[in-house]
């Protein structure tokens, strides 16, 4: 199978797994943190958190915030991927000469 045909395969299946979640899940993308306190409140009508957050941020400020850690994070896996994979072409070249 040539390159051409891996790559394109590869990017249907990114567009799929992108899209289909969209399309097939039915009501609102909600947060874990959302989810455990719900099932927390249902156990225990009672409970009383130990903390309060220091400051309460709109959904827009919260979900940037994610998406800035996750793409910090993103990066700094790339690079180490990228130095890893650069320092061992290097090695390859030098111990060809």
């Amino acid at each position: 199978m040539s390159n051409k045909w891996k790559n394109g395969l590869m990017l249907l299946a990114v567009v799929l797994l992108c899209v289909l979640p969209l399309l097939l899940v039915e009501g609102e993308f909600g947060g874990a943190d959302d989810a455990a306190e719900g099932v927390i409140t249902e156990l225990n009508p009672d409970y009383k958190p130990w903390f309060k957050p220091l400051a309460e941020l709109p959904g827009e400020t919260e979900s940037m915030l994610f998406a800035l850690q996750a793409a910090i994070g993103a990066g700094v896996i790339g690079y180490t991927l990228g130095l890893l994979k650069g320092k061992q072409g290097g090695t390859k070249q030098n111990s060809s000469k």
